[in-house]
């Protein structure tokens, strides 16, 4: 019998002001660790939090973008961003820190359904 579970966590919040996003990179670390089958999504605000140059000194901050360059070595590639919420904010694929599959907000929600475990922050 497998234990391994497939888990999406969903990230919705932009990267400074509270603490999700912090939290949500600590918790996908942790579960990639214990070798669970994770996938990540980036809907709404939680795109900012992929977008390459953060600029936090004037926030004193210390800005997180290069640590999502470390999901491949957690063996985490399953990387999805929802296209309207990108578009909507101006951005593109491009504008981005690490490559990501941009999906259709009803493709997110499909592989949502395939999940075991889906977090949200």
């Amino acid at each position: 019998m497998s234990t391994t579970k497939q888990f999406m966590f969903v990230n919705r919040k932009a990267p400074y002001g509270t603490i999700y996003a912090w939290e949500a990179l600590e918790v996908v670390l942790i579960a990639a660790a214990f070798e669970q089958d994770v996938s990540l999504a980036f809907l709404d605000d939680g795109v900012f939090q992929l977008k390459k140059g953060h600029q936090t000194k004037g926030i004193e901050v210390k800005a997180f973008e290069k640590t999502w360059g470390a999901l491949e070595d957690y063996d985490i590639t399953k990387l999805y961003v929802d296209g309207d919420s990108l578009k909507e904010r101006g951005l593109t694929a491009d504008d981005l820190a690490i490559p990501v599959e941009v999906l259709s907000r009803a493709e997110i929600g499909k592989l949502m359904e395939e999940q075991d475990v889906l977090l949200s922050f």
